[in-house]
C-alpha cells in the first residue's frame, strides 16, 4: 500500500519492480525525480498556479499500486501500420529503440517545478511509445486506451506516453482514460510529444473517469520548424481533474491549436492549465476552451501565452468561454499574455455567462418548451468544439454522450 505523503510517497511496494525495469540512465532520472518531488511536495492553494484547486484529498488516501496492464492500442479500422511505424509498450521499446528513448523519454516534460510530473517520472515503469519515421503518413487514427479496473481498493497508476513524429510525418491519435463508475483511484498521466520539421499531428485527450476518481494529466509538446500540432482536450468525467498542456514552438513557422471542452456537474472540479511558448519567429497559435457547468461544479482555466524576444511576427489568439446552468456553479478564469517581442499580434479574452436570453426567447416564441430550448442552446454551445474533432466516429459519440448528460440533468422536462 502506498500512502501519498505530502513530501515523499512511500515507495517500498514499487521500488523493487521499478528498479528491475529500464536502463541505468532511466534509474538516474527516476532518482532525481523522486528527490525533486520530496523537495516540492504536493502543491497547495498557497501556490498561485493551484490557487483554486485543492489536492489535499489525494494525500489522505491509502493507495495500492495498480496492476501493470499495458494500454490497449487500437486502429480505428482494420489494417497494419505503415512500414517503419512502431507502436509498442515502453518495456518493448527499451529493447527495440533504446537510443530513441534515451534521447526523448523524460527530456521534455520537466519535473523541476511540476510535482505531479516528478511523481510520474519517479515511478515511470511502462507505458506506450509511438514512433513515426520521417515522411510517413498514418492514415487511420490510433487510440491509446487506459482503463482503471475496480478491485475494491483505491489504486494509483502513472501512465507514460512518448510520441515522436519524424520530419514531414502525419498522424491522428486519441488518448483515452476511463474507469468504472463509483470506483476511487488516482491516475497521474504524462505524455511527451516531439514533432520534427514539417510534422503534422492531431491529438485528442479524452477523460471520462469515474465520478470519484482523481485525474492529473500533463501533455508536453516540443515543435520543430513548420510543424503543426492540434490538441483536443475533452473532459466529461472525474471527481477532481487537472489537465495541463504545454507546447513549446521551438522552430520557426510552427503552428499550434489548443481546443478544449469540459462539462462538469454535481460537485466535479475540472482545472485546465495551458502554456503556449512562442520561442521562434513567424509562429501561430489559436486556443479556445469552452466549459459547461451545472449543479455545484467548479472549473478553473488558466492559460498562458509566452512570446519570447526572438519570436517576432507571432500571431496568437486565446479565448475561454463558460456556460453556467446553475447559480451554484463557479468558474475561475485567467487568460494571460507575456510578451517580450515588439512585432506581434496577440489577443485574449474570457466570458462567463448563462444561456443567451434572446436566443432562448426566440426558440420559446417558436413553440419550443423552455427546458428543451435550453438543452438545444447548450448542445450548440458545445457543438463548436465537437465539430473540430477530426475523427467522425468520435464526434458522433461525444455529441451523443454530452446530449445524454444534459438530458439527464434537466430530467427530461418539457
Amino acid at each position: 500500500m502506498v500512502g501519498l505523503d505530502r513530501k515523499r510517497p512511500e515507495s517500498a511496494a514499487l521500488e523493487p519492480r521499478i528498479r528491475a525495469a529500464g536502463p541505468p540512465w532511466l534509474d538516474r532520472i527516476r532518482a532525481d525525480a523522486l528527490d525533486r518531488f520530496a523537495g516540492l511536495g504536493f502543491p497547495t492553494t498557497h501556490d498561485e498556479e493551484w490557487k483554486y484547486t485543492n489536492v489535499a484529498p489525494i494525500t489522505r488516501l491509502a493507495l495500492d499500486p495498480a496492476l501493470r496492464v499495458p494500454a490497449a492500442v487500437e486502429l480505428s479500422a482494420p489494417g497494419s501500420l505503415p512500414k517503419g511505424v512502431r507502436l509498442c509498450s515502453l518495456a518493448e521499446a527499451f529493447r527495440a529503440e533504446p537510443d530513441l528513448l534515451e534521447e526523448h523519454l523524460a527530456r521534455h516534460a520537466g519535473f523541476e517545478r511540476h510535482a505531479f510530473v516528478a511523481l510520474n517520472t519517479a515511478f515511470l515503469e511502462d507505458g506506450v511509445l509511438l514512433h513515426i519515421p520521417d515522411g510517413v503518413v498514418v492514415e487511420q487514427p490510433l487510440q491509446l486506451l487506459f482503463a482503471a479496473a475496480a478491485n475494491g481498493r483505491p489504486t494509483v497508476s502513472h501512465p507514460r506516453v512518448l510520441v515522436v513524429a519524424g520530419r514531414g510525418s502525419q498522424a491522428t491519435v486519441i488518448e483515452s482514460y476511463r474507469g468504472a463508475d463509483g470506483s476511487v483511484y488516482f491516475t497521474n498521466a504524462v505524455t511527451e510529444v516531439v514533432l520534427g520539421e514539417g510534422a503534422l499531428l492531431d491529438y485528442t485527450r479524452l477523460v471520462t473517469e469515474s465520478d470519484r476518481a482523481f485525474h492529473f494529466g500533463a501533455l508536453h509538446v516540443r515543435q520543430g520548424r513548420s510543424s503543426s500540432f492540434t490538441s483536443h482536450s475533452v473532459t466529461l468525467g472525474g471527481g477532481l481533474v487537472r489537465n495541463e498542456v504545454g507546447a513549446v514552438l521551438a522552430g520557426e513557422g510552427a503552428e499550434c491549436a489548443l481546443n478544449g471542452l469540459y462539462a462538469a456537474r454535481g460537485r466535479q472540479h475540472i482545472d485546465n492549465y495551458t502554456t503556449i511558448d512562442h520561442a521562434r519567429p513567424h509562429s501561430t497559435s489559436h486556443e479556445l476552451y469552452k466549459g459547461i457547468l451545472d449543479g455545484h461544479a467548479q472549473a478553473v482555466f488558466h492559460g498562458r501565452i509566452i512570446v519570447r524576444r526572438e519570436a517576432q511576427k507571432t500571431d496568437a489568439i486565446q479565448r475561454n468561454k463558460n456556460l453556467l446552468l446553475s447559480e451554484d456553479a463557479v468558474v475561475n478564469t485567467k487568460p494571460q499574455l507575456e510578451i517580450y517581442a515588439d512585432d506581434v499580434r496577440c489577443t485574449h479574452g474570457a466570458t462567463v455567462g448563462q444561456v443567451d436570453a434572446d436566443a432562448l426567447f426566440y426558440l420559446r416564441s417558436r413553440g419550443i418548451a423552455q427546458a428543451q430550448a435550453r438543452h438545444l442552446l447548450t448542445c450548440a454551445f458545445a457543438g463548436e468544439m465537437i465539430d473540430r474533432l477530426k475523427v467522425e466516429a468520435l464526434r458522433g459519440l461525444l455529441a451523443e454522450t454530452l446530449a445524454g448528460r444534459l438530458e439527464a440533468e434537466r430530467g427530461g422536462g418539457g
